[in-house]
């Protein structure tokens, strides 16, 4: 039986509820971070909506007891289950306690997220923190306070694929815009971690604080977050520093999941335990399980409920069979690239490259002695081709495959035909030269048949040398930043050499940051460093190397995974 309300919402709460889910209800995630912080750009905006969603609008009321609450939402149409049990917020009530100097064990602070429909069906809810506060309760200047202030309301967005460097680079990029860290935790009773902000005064919203949501433990992202505030513990740095340490161990369990096929004998839908599963893919049944219970902290799997395991989204990139697989890069760099940076020491001290020192051979030198890791290497590049799906758009690749007469994409070093292939496929008309090694040129063969453009295509064996002229764009993917200056200078110089004088070069790379924020360019900095002697680059520093061989750097713009697409053409005479 369900029980009856003992009194009624305060009108303060209600019109509070009433007004957080209107919101929910009109407003999409683009237009509402342009209006919390008007000073970003279209670029840094876009960066943001691809990696989180507007969730909900929180405000916290305090009923007299839970009924009441329940009957106040079904009033404003939300479909509530009375009996359901509200999730306990440590976060905001930790908040609360701090605030109001309170004990926070008097202070039970839970979260009810009753959904609402978005724009266009989207699935939003309304984040309720309720602390119940009877009639005459020794919490009631306390609840008053709230009321007036509204110190907990704020508007969310969740970070779909939460992972450290992205939550690091989506943090600096609101703190750049004006946004101020405004504390934050972790609730491990629904293991979600949050970070708060405050946007500047005069938001058109009428909220001044933004959370950002991360499924999962991220608590050495928030330690930094908090540090800004001084909030960061010694206990809690400590932990951090550990969580840090055991990098290696992430990587190698990855690549042991991956080695042993893992992945492709998991369901994403159904669980399976250990025993059969250890069956399948020829492993001990207990130290299999031991690994999963690993995974499923860093949310590659999941437990099923029933004593089992399945995959989750993010682990089912590691399947053979996924389209853009990161399965290759789990290989290598769990093997190779593990035990090179092994010898980061040495590359620290001397300079010189932890890959040569470990192998005996440059890293070129040495995969090409070993075709499996030829294999592999290639394989891995292809497996980075998100980065390269906005490309075929460039106004530059665009306009060649608009052109009246025949026009050719020349690709330098194009690997196993990835990128050359999505620009023949989405651009018809043009036609497309991929210039690379010998075995390399096999497999993109292969390529350029799958995706139906092999008449289309011309491979040439050859080294940068033997860059062939007459192209209307030139591609220059992943490269520049396996080689020191020197070597850069000479393979753009080959570039330049062949284009015609209205062509145009497009230079993919990761542009390292010029104001210290987190992106992945400077953990590929230290690979490129450690592995190939190599260095990702600034904008300025690309086009230093261009204008030394006669070509201007026209624009720049991002790509995905951090990257960008850097545009030169032959400097003016």
């Amino acid at each position: 039986m369900t029980p009856t309300p003992s009194t009624t919402m305060d009108p303060s709460d209600s019109a509070r509820l009433r007004a957080a889910i209107d919101f929910v209800r009109v407003h999409d995630t683009a237009a509402l971070l342009s209006s919390l912080l008007p000073a970003l750009d279209g670029p840094e905006t876009r960066a943001l909506v691809d990696r989180c969603h507007f969730s909900h609008a929180a405000v916290s009321v305090f009923p007299p007891d839970l009924p009441t609450l329940h009957t106040e939402l079904a009033g404003h149409g939300l479909r509530v289950d009375p009996t359901a049990e509200s999730v306990p917020s440590a976060v905001v009530r930790d908040r609360l306690a701090a605030r109001h100097g309170r004990d926070p064990a008097e202070l039970d602070v839970r979260i009810l997220r009753p959904s609402v429909d978005g724009p266009l069906g989207t699935d939003r809810t309304v984040e309720v923190f309720t602390l119940t506060v009877p009639p005459g309760s020794r919490l009631a200047p306390l609840a008053a306070h709230e009321r007036a202030h509204e110190h907990e309301a704020h508007l969310a967005f969740e970070v779909r694929r939460p992972e450290p460097l992205e939550l690091h680079g989506m943090c600096a990029i609101l703190t750049r815009r004006g946004a101020v860290p405004d504390g934050g935790g972790y609730n491990a009773h629904e293991d979600g971690t949050v970070f708060y902000f405050l946007v500047p005064d005069g938001s058109a919203t009428g909220y001044r604080r933004v959370e950002l949501y991360a499924p999962g433990d991220h608590r050495a992202v928030l330690t930094s977050h908090l540090a800004v505030l001084g909030e960061a513990s010694d206990e809690e740095s400590a932990e951090t520093l550990l969580r840090l340490l055991t990098g290696a161990w992430t990587t190698q369990a990855l690549a042991v999941f991956a080695e042993l096929g893992i992945p492709d004998a998991m369901s994403t839908e159904r669980g399976v335990t250990a025993g059969p599963l250890a069956e399948r893919v020829g492993a001990q049944a207990e130290s299999l399980a031991r690994l999963l219970r690993y995974l499923v902290m860093l949310g590659v799997a999941a437990h099923d409920g029933r004593g089992g395991f399945r995959l989750t989204s993010l682990g089912a990139l590691l399947r053979a069979d996924t389209p853009g697989s990161l399965r290759p890069l789990a290989l290598l760099y769990g093997g190779p690239f593990y035990a090179s940076f092994g010898a980061l020491g040495h590359t620290v001290r001397t300079g010189g490259t932890a890959f040569d020192h470990h192998f005996g051979a440059h890293h070129f030198d040495h995969f090409a002695r070993h075709p499996a890791l030829a294999d592999l290497f290639d394989r891995s590049m292809a497996a980075s081709a998100r980065m390269f799906e906005p490309l075929t758009r460039h106004p530059v690749i665009t306009a060649a495959g608009a052109a009246p007469g025949p026009t050719t994409v020349v690709d330098i070093a194009g690997g196993n035909g990835e990128l050359l292939a999505r620009v023949l496929t989405a651009h018809p008309r043009l036609h497309g030269v991929l210039l690379e090694r010998p075995h390399v040129v096999e497999a993109a063969r292969g390529t350029f048949a799958a995706a139906g453009c092999g008449d289309r295509c011309t491979c040439l064996t050859g080294d940068f040398a033997d860059v062939p002229g007459g192209g209307a764009v030139y591609l220059l993917s992943r490269v520049l930043h396996d080689w020191d200056d020197d070597r850069c200078r000479e393979i753009l110089r080959h570039c330049a050499r062949a284009m015609p004088a209205d062509a145009d070069l497009l230079i993919v790379e990761r542009l390292l940051p010029t104001d210290g924020s987190p992106s992945l360019a400077v953990s590929w900095d230290l690979h490129m460093m450690c592995n190939v002697g190599g260095r990702e680059r600034t904008a300025a520093h690309y086009a230093d190397l261009l204008s030394a061989v006669g070509l201007s750097l026209v624009s720049h713009a991002p790509l995905p995974l951090d990257g960008h697409v850097l545009h030169a053409r032959k400097a003016a005479s």
